[in-house]
């Protein structure tokens, strides 16, 4: 296969650079990396982590999509997920236009269940699915929340905003995923529940994470622990407070703080401990599985790579575990396995990330910058990478 420099993650970050007027020694004297290693990471030589990406896009003050290249239209025209993008930003605006007089309902316990649908397909990584089903669920808990509002239908219609952020966020639309979020804060004031706010502003953090806003982020996550009622002892109420530390321990990784990523990881541990397996609570898969799978992606984005690899080889998610959170730990195990030398490990890891989640992985950036990295360090390119290679159109 051939190793020419199209288009990448490194090639981007070259053009916004120029753009800038910075060479390469200039922005390197501007991020907490050498360079050597931009120069590697420009030429395509070596994968950009995300946090080097979040460190040149704040750097350069361009989004994280102009470096990533996101959302990836042909892959997404091919997989005929771009076309259903445009409704579900459509339904998104509806919410403050009241009830639709020509809409006949369904009754109020089929929209709760069709919204938990949502979550599941989600959870299931059944993209395509969910995101034709979305739009029209939106609409109709909209209208039946405008006319008998309660609060199970105003939380209803805060799961279908939830949905319309993961997928916003797995097919790399990220400004979609923000409207998103903020139209999960309007239905969850109506819902009167602290627990979805809570949630929301776990999300939010996850947003700033991404575009490397570490402390902006972790103020977020004060403020959702703040939402939680300390007196509420409910497993709903430790779940959301043990899954907001798995957000602050990440969070706190790519802030090279290891002293506070162990902090959140036990007191998240702490959690776990009394809710168990708590894979239903808003959909957030929290329990012991998740908190050994936060552990293995903290140490991932500090750069510990052996750790991290013990630690994802020990874990043995329930059956009933998404598949979503499944896939994403192989991609950790691969990006590992990569940067530890294990290219044929790495491969297999892929390779069974695709077999469990095929759309997620398609469209997951750092799935797409492990197999370039393995391309490009591989002499003679094993048929399986080769055709991972060509189905995230490399």
């Amino acid at each position: 296969m051939s190793t020419a420099p199209e288009e990448h993650t490194g090639t981007r970050i070259a053009a916004h650079r120029r753009l800038a007027g910075l060479t390469q020694r200039g922005l390197a004297d501007r991020i907490p990396y050498s360079y050597r290693l931009l120069r590697a990471v420009e030429r395509g030589e070596r994968t950009a982590t995300p946090d080097l990406v979040a460190t040149v896009a704040r750097t350069l003050r361009v989004d994280v999509t102009a470096l990533t290249g996101q959302p990836y239209i042909t892959e997404l025209q091919q997989d005929r997920l771009a076309g259903m993008v445009r409704p579900i930003r459509e339904a998104l605006d509806l919410y403050d236009l009241g009830a639709n007089p020509e809409m006949t309902l369904p009754p109020d316990r089929e929209l709760v269940a069709a919204a938990e649908k949502l979550c599941i397909l989600v959870r299931a990584t059944k993209l395509h699915e969910a995101a034709h089903t979305l739009p029209g669920v939106i609409a109709q808990i909209t209208t039946a929340a405008y006319r008998s509002p309660s609060t199970e239908l105003w939380a209803a219609l805060a799961s279908t905003y939830r949905t319309a952020h993961d997928i916003a966020v797995k097919l790399g639309y990220y400004d979609l995923s923000t409207v998103a979020l903020d139209r999960m804060d309007w239905a969850a004031e109506r819902a009167s529940d602290p627990l979805l706010a809570a949630v929301r502003q776990y999300m939010r953090a996850l947003t700033y994470f991404r575009e490397g806003e570490y402390t902006i982020g972790l103020r977020l996550i004060s403020a959702g622990q703040q939402l939680v009622p300390h007196e509420d002892t409910s497993i709903s109420a430790l779940a959301v407070a043990g899954q907001l530390h798995l957000g602050a321990s990440i969070i706190a990784a790519r802030s090279r703080k290891p002293s506070t990523v162990a902090t959140h990881l036990e007191q998240a541990g702490e959690f776990a401990l009394r809710t168990g397996e708590a894979g239903h609570v808003h959909y957030l898969s929290f329990g012991p599985t998740n908190v050994g799978a936060h552990d293995v992606s903290a140490h991932v984005e500090m750069g510990l790579y052996d750790h991290a690899l013990t630690r994802a080889r020990n874990l043995n998610p329930p059956r009933d575990w998404a598949m979503s959170r499944v896939a994403h730990i192989q991609v950790d195990q691969a990006r590992c396995e990569l940067e530890t030398g294990n290219h044929e490990a790495a491969v297999k890891s892929l390779s069974l990330a695709r077999k469990l989640a095929p759309q997620q992985t398609r469209y997951h950036p750092g799935a797409r910058e492990t197999i370039k990295g393995l391309v490009y360090t591989s002499r003679r390119t094993p048929g399986s990478l080769d055709h991972l290679a060509a189905w995230v159109g490399l």
